[in-house]
């Protein structure tokens, strides 16, 4: 209303400025006293789901208290009632001393002391309440009054909308972080980012290397074996960049099959192909403002290259489908297991894209050339296996340990978490069965000598029992290696070393299959 103008903008100005209820109805009480009788305002709110009506905020301008109970619990019939007196919209005067309605019990308990103007806030069930504006004496309120307190209605009714909303946010981030640390716990981790094992012994010059180049935005490529840990790498240097802040995604090129690819990176628009039925931000876009981690980026199909080279080079790129020029502020780090300059000279991999991403390389050296880190590591995995799966924490033994540094580990550091694993959950919290968990008898396990001869017969027994675990793999999947039922899913280790490893060893895959 014209009248009301001056003061209805202030009340506005006050609701939408804090998100906090308690904050808006303070000052919006001190605004509201110059224009009403009023010596306080209460905003009250009902929840429905659990039958109470509590106090969330209070203006006060002076007088006593008692007519502020902070919360009260009501029957469903009262909050049918109540819900009612809501729907209908309307201020309603409560005279000092009257018997109050039946329908605002769960508000007013008791008849005031002082007149009272109730109004309702909110308009969803899901967000109701209402607004007390408490006279100083008996019959001060007038029809101009009434007429305020209508207007005041829509104004609290946004503060306690806002108000519901943070309070529905911080429940949704207390959730989200009780479900982190649940996930930190089962992974035998404090928080997200620990410390790299062997940061400083084996990964020193990696480490070193990391540090050199987290400052700035040039490309990355991280070369290792399947489970030296390059995601591992790819996440420390986001987290120790300038784009912390922002999003890591990772992705796995070999994984995505090669006709989705292009709509997996680079989005797509509503229609672009069948199945199209909306459009879709692929995962550059999705990194804006962080890192993109591009995983066995050698898999990469050479049309998709072409785009890739177009991204590293301008920063924008178009959606298939699509004709508007994107630009996207995205850093890359890449990995492979691949050796990507021989993939030049065959012509498999485009060499300008080579040179984009290799500005930066760092190499991860696998697990066998970092044999005085398996103590600390196997260690470390111990400690996340009891967590993980509610066991007695058993440290290594110093025969568990030989039996580890002795093995050759195909499948890296991956695979020393797996048989962890594995050898803890043999071990039922009371030892480490890393001779069962590797597949290997006791009697084969190497023994303390002088003997040359003797410890090459340790070996060579080591040899014959990852063998006989391999071959157990190749029954069981009928030949397989590759693919989601084969051999080196089974194993956890990539299917390129499996296959070297089955050569280095004389295995004959194709007598294992079936039919």
């Amino acid at each position: 209303m014209e009248k009301f103008r001056d003061v209805l903008l202030e009340v506005w100005r006050e609701a939408c400025r804090h998100i906090e209820i308690d904050q808006s109805t303070e000052t919006i009480g001190r605004i509201v006293a110059r224009h009403l009788p009023i010596r306080a305002i209460v905003v009250r709110r009902v929840d429905g789901e659990r039958s109470v009506v509590e106090t969330v905020g209070v203006g006060e301008t002076g007088g006593s208290r008692e007519d502020r109970e902070s919360r009260h619990e009501c029957s469903r019939d009262q909050l049918k009632q109540l819900e009612s007196w809501c729907r209908r919209g309307r201020v309603t005067h409560v005279e000092a001393s009257e018997s109050v309605p039946p329908a605002l019990l769960p508000i007013l308990p008791s008849p005031p002391e002082t007149d009272v103007l109730l109004g309702p806030l909110g308009e969803s069930p899901d967000c109701r309440g209402v607004l007390l504006l408490v006279g100083r004496s008996k019959g001060r309120f007038a029809e101009p009054h009434l007429q305020l307190a209508a207007e005041l209605l829509n104004p609290l009714s946004a503060a306690l909308a806002n108000d519901r909303q943070l309070r529905e946010l911080t429940r949704l981030r207390e959730a989200a972080e009780a479900q982190n640390r649940s996930l930190l716990t089962k992974l035998g981790r404090d928080r997200a980012g620990d410390t790299i094992v062997g940061a400083d012994s084996g990964l020193k010059a990696v480490m070193d290397r990391i540090e050199l180049v987290v400052g700035s935005d040039v490309p990355v490529l991280i070369f290792g074996e399947t489970g030296t840990g390059k995601e591992l790498v790819a996440r420390t240097i986001h987290r120790r960049s300038p784009r912390s802040e922002g999003p890591v995604i990772r992705v796995n090129c070999g994984a995505i099959p090669p006709e989705l690819i292009d709509s997996e990176l680079f989005g797509h628009e509503r229609g672009a192909f069948t199945g199209a039925s909306e459009s879709r931000r692929g995962w550059f876009e999705r990194a804006h403002g962080g890192t993109l981690f591009l995983d066995e980026i050698g898999e990469l199909p050479p049309s998709v290259q072409v785009r890739l080279l177009r991204v590293l080079q301008d920063g924008c790129l178009q959606r298939v489908g699509g004709e508007k020029t994107l630009h996207v502020d995205v850093r890359i780090v890449a990995a492979t297991h691949r050796d990507l300059s021989a993939m030049v000279a065959e012509g498999t991999f485009r060499e300008d894209l080579w040179y984009r991403i290799a500005v930066f390389p760092i190499v991860l050296p696998p697990l066998r050339e970092r044999l005085d880190d398996i103590a600390e590591l196997a260690s470390h995995f111990a400690r996340r296996a009891a967590v993980r799966f509610g066991l007695a924490e058993v440290a290594p033994s110093e025969s568990d340990l030989s039996l580890l540094r002795s093995y050759p580990w195909p499948g890296n550091v991956r695979e020393l978490g797996t048989v962890i694993d594995r050898a803890a959950i043999l071990g039922d919290g009371r030892t480490l069965e890393i001779a069962a968990a590797l597949g290997v008898s006791p009697v084969s396990l190497p023994k303390p000598t002088a003997d040359r001869s003797a410890a090459t017969a340790s070996i060579a027994a080591l040899d014959e029992a990852i063998r006989r675990h391999i071959e157990t793999a190749l029954v069981r999947t009928g030949g397989r290696v590759e693919g989601p039922h084969g051999a080196a899913r089974l194993l956890e280790v990539n299917p390129h070393t499996l296959r070297s490893k089955m050569r280095k060893l004389g295995i004959d895959g194709k007598k294992f299959r079936q039919g």
